[in-house]
This record gives structure tokens, C-alpha cells and sequence, in this order.
């Protein structure tokens, strides 16, 4: 994290790996989240595109993942699970029915989704999101996602839709 001129506290994403990979990946984050603006998601305040230089800035989340928080020595109690639970079912909702373009994450884990100072869950990382058109309610595409948390429905060549 680092603090922006006015003092406000700010996370800052760098993109690595190959630069094909890393610049489409850049731009589809900077094309979903720049669209979305809900309780429930991260909010990106700016971004860096200069040459090789891909930098995502996010309002910082002072409460880390949800998985760091799960699996921390004093255990959450069941309240604090099912308000971030509703909260991430709540941000999936607007991704997949109240966005102008629905949205699928493709990636959500407990990594993936952060905590803010009141443990409101935030949903990120949209670098492997996939957009559906208004036209369109199922779509094809490569297996996105990370081993054990992807849907079963990218293993059996299924049209993916918003449900996944």
C-alpha cells in the first residue's frame, strides 16, 4: 500500500509475466471495474499504461482477503460469515444482472475477495472476467480460473453462462 498526496491510503496492483498476457489482462480489468461501481466490489481510483508499466490503483481495504481472515488464529463468528457471504452474493448479483454488460468473474475465492474496515466484502481482481453482451446469455471460452475453484461446467465444454 502507499499513501496518495492527499493521505489517503491506496493498493497498487503491478502486472507481470508476458506482456501479451499481461496487457490483455490489463485491459479487461480496466474495462469491467472501470464500469461497476457497487458496494460490494473494489473501487479503482486510477491506473498507470506507459510502455511496460501496468498498475492497477485500488482503494485500499484495511481487513486484507477473506482468506487471510477465515483462516486467522481467532476464528470469525457465523454472523460475520454470512454478512460477508451476503456481501459477495450481493456483488456477483450486480455483475450478473444489473450491470449494462453482464459481467462473469471467472476467478472468485476467498483470495480474490477483500475486506474493508467494517468486513463488508469487496469482490476483485476482475483480470479474467469474461463480458457478456446484451445479445448474448451463454458464451464459449477457454478454462479461466484457479484449479479447485472453477466451475465443473468449464471441464465438460458447456456454454458458460452468468450462473457459473
Amino acid at each position: 500500500t502507499i499513501q496518495i498526496g492527499s493521505g489517503v491510503q491506496v493498493a497498487v496492483k503491478k502486472l507481470n509475466g508476458v506482456i501479451q498476457d499481461g496487457e490483455k489482462e490489463f485491459k479487461t480489468e480496466l474495462r469491467v471495474i472501470g464500469k461497476t461501481h457497487h458496494k460490494n466490489l473494489v473501487c479503482l481510483v486510477g491506473y498507470c499504461d506507459e510502455g511496460q508499466h501496468r498498475l492497477l490503483v485500488y482503494e485500499f481495504l484495511s481487513k486484507g482477503t477473506l482468506a487471510s481472515f477465515l483462516f486467522a488464529d481467532t476464528k470469525p463468528s457465523w454472523r460475520q460469515r454470512i454478512e460477508i457471504a451476503y456481501g459477495v452474493a450481493r456483488g456477483l448479483l450486480y455483475l450478473h444482472e444489473e450491470c449494462s454488460t453482464q459481467i462473469i468473474h471467472c476467478d472468485i475465492k476467498p483470495q480474490n475477495i477483500l475486506l474493508d474496515d467494517y468486513y463488508t466484502a469487496r469482490i476483485s481482481d476482475f483480470g479474467l472476467a469474461k463480458l457478456l453482451m446484451m445479445n448474448q446469455s451463454r458464451t464459449h471460452t477457454g478454462i479461466r480460473g484457479t484449479k479447485g475453484y472453477v466451475a465443473p461446467e468449464w471441464f465438460s465444454n458447456m456454454p458458460i453462462t452468468a450462473k457459473v
